[in-house]
């Protein structure tokens, strides 16, 4: 099985690189976040063209969204609703296989690395802190769990391009390591990503839309994350990142997608 996530910010905007995606990926499950659309607006239709013909949404109008599409069945199709908000950031669904697959947009925090005068960023701990709470009270370690999406968190130092410099800058600050760390040891998650990517080589799947010429200088992070639970990790046949689609015309998002093969 084929998993794929990313965010693509604004499906409607950027479906032609969905298709492009699907077509020269061919995953048998791609997860969207951001994808910004009511779920009665969503462009399922030359999405099922392609083959995915089932699908689990949580829409909201410009912001926010997750997506599940998939060649697969999908069962058991939730929206989590997480600090008492209906903002769209969080579906899952059941995968054959007794897969349960939990598709997530973490909050990005905003600028301001301060829960005290920035709300965002509150949020964004409260987030984090609700749902390592949550996995252990609602799953267990030996269920067959995969958790993709846009975490908003680059936890590794070789997940930012100067780790000394980015200790400051929400998404690598000490607090958020030390949250989405406390996160995944909640049910022992596996990054199936760095399973392939040492940690100490650079790894990265977003580039600001800032750089005038992002590849050049590589000023990256690794936002987005793919973690099974130990009872799926000895199926992880591969991961990847396709950095090339940051570059995809005509108008590329600042993620990429990132996948992992899996042996069920």
């Amino acid at each position: 099985m084929r998993i794929a996530t990313w965010n693509i910010n604004s499906v409607r905007l950027r479906l032609d690189l969905v298709l492009r995606l699907l077509d020269e990926l061919r995953p048998d499950v791609l997860c969207l976040q951001e994808t910004k659309v009511p779920d009665a607006l969503f462009p399922g239709e030359p999405i099922a063209e392609r083959g995915y013909g089932h699908r689990a949404l949580a829409g909201m109008k410009g912001y926010n969204g997750v997506a599940i599409l998939s060649r697969l069945p999908l069962d058991d199709v939730r929206v989590h609703e997480r600090c008492g908000r209906q903002d769209c950031r969080h579906v899952s669904a059941r995968l054959p296989g007794d897969v349960e697959l939990h598709n997530i947009y973490l909050p990005s925090g905003g600028d301001v690395p301060d829960p005290d005068v920035n709300d965002k960023f509150a949020h964004k701990l409260a987030f984090v802190d609700e749902l390592a709470g949550w996995w252990p009270e609602e799953r267990q370690g030996g269920d067959r769990l995969i958790l993709v999406g846009d975490l908003n968190i680059a936890p590794l130092q070789n997940d930012v391009w100067s780790h000394k410099q980015m200790l400051g800058v929400v998404s690598h600050t000490p607090v958020e390591v030390e949250k989405l760390t406390a996160m995944q040891a909640s049910l022992d998650w596996v990054d199936a990503v760095r399973r392939f990517t040492p940690d100490d080589q650079k790894l990265y799947s977003w580039w600001s839309y800032r750089a005038r010429d992002w590849e050049t200088s590589d000023r990256g992070r690794r936002l987005d994350h793919i973690w099974v639970t130990p009872p799926l990790a000895g199926g992880l046949q591969s991961a990847a990142v396709l950095r090339q689609a940051r570059g995809w015309e005509p108008k590329p998002s600042d993620h990429v997608p990132v996948w992992v093969d899996l042996e069920l």
